[in-house]
């Protein structure tokens, strides 16, 4: 047998074909937060590899030990759980490129993630969310029409920030989200009071230097609006707000839990947010039904003996 047709040896180096890995992601047509996670939670496991002197080898006793040292640090079970997705689906990748002979992590259970109640923002800070972008320039037109957007819609800030301008339909009311974190796109209603700010926001644009652009939303000047710009750009408002601990993620959560505590359908906060799981409404609206059970106990009366 010539050493072309050999079997690959046991411990290729995992460094040097991350690269090759990430080609294949992009294929498959991956967001690119998804292929920057993943492409993170290899590297961890190789500097832990390198700090401690394991053997960089994705075996279920190696990863195990890489978990453990991940959640011993500090680390939430959930961020544990997303790098061991991390490493299995490179180590699979690995297997059917024939890098490797076995993928030892087939079937590999990742570490179990605590149920929490993430904490939403209630109909006062909302509130002061909006008050704090009032005002006429470009800035607040575009930041009012965003931060509307979010809470009225729950959408993903990579969502937010991918619109194009032809996605906004305001006369229907409806927002086109081209591709979603799962692949799939979808329609999003908004009522009026977001399609004035995005109107508002759309007149103004128009006088932009970078009126032409396709994106929907632009930076000062000639600066691109990204992911960054918009985390910034909310962090700023939450601050004028007197919103501490804020993320933009929060207001997802809060879209959620609003929908349902108004008495919307669980399939139709489903079809708006772009789940196709039932156990994200679980892991969405834990806090609105632990609010809507408080409020059916206080009215039950159970004390009153």
């Amino acid at each position: 047998m010539s050493s072309a047709d050999s079997a690959p040896e046991s411990t290729p180096d995992l460094g040097a074909l991350l690269d090759s890995w990430t080609f294949q992601l992009r294929v498959e047509r991956k967001s690119p937060n998804t292929i920057r996670g993943y492409r993170t939670g290899v590297e961890r496991f190789l500097e832990w590899a390198r700090e401690t002197g394991n053997e960089p080898v994705l075996d279920r006793p190696t990863v195990a030990a890489f978990m453990v040292h991940l959640l011993d640090s500090g680390a939430e079970p959930s961020t544990a759980a997303t790098r061991h997705l991390a490493l299995r689906r490179f180590s699979a990748w690995l297997c059917e490129e024939g890098e490797t002979t076995v993928d030892d992590l087939l079937n590999s259970k990742p570490p179990k993630i605590d149920t929490k109640i993430v904490p939403t923002l209630s109909e006062e800070q909302l509130s002061a969310l909006v008050k704090a972008t009032q005002g006429t320039n470009f800035r607040d037109r575009r930041d009012e029409a965003i931060v509307r957007l979010m809470i009225e819609t729950g959408m993903r800030a990579g969502e937010v920030v991918d619109l194009h301008l032809d996605d906004i339909d305001l006369t229907r009311g409806l927002v086109l989200v081209r591709k979603s974190k799962t692949g799939k796109g979808r329609i999003v209603p908004i009522g009026p009071h977001t399609v004035r700010a995005i109107d508002r926001y759309i007149r103004h644009r128009r006088r932009h230097d970078r009126a032409g652009s396709k994106d929907l939303w632009l930076g000062e000047q000639q600066k691109q609006f990204g992911y960054y710009g918009l985390y910034r750009t909310l962090l700023r408002r939450a601050e004028s707000a007197g919103i501490r601990d804020f993320h933009p993620h929060v207001l997802r959560h809060t879209a959620a839990h609003r929908w349902l505590a108004a008495g919307g359908s669980e399939g139709g906060l489903m079809s708006v947010a772009g789940w196709s799981q039932r156990g994200m409404i679980d892991r969405y609206a834990a806090h609105a039904a632990a609010s809507r059970a408080a409020d059916e106990a206080r009215n039950l009366n159970l004390g009153d003996l």
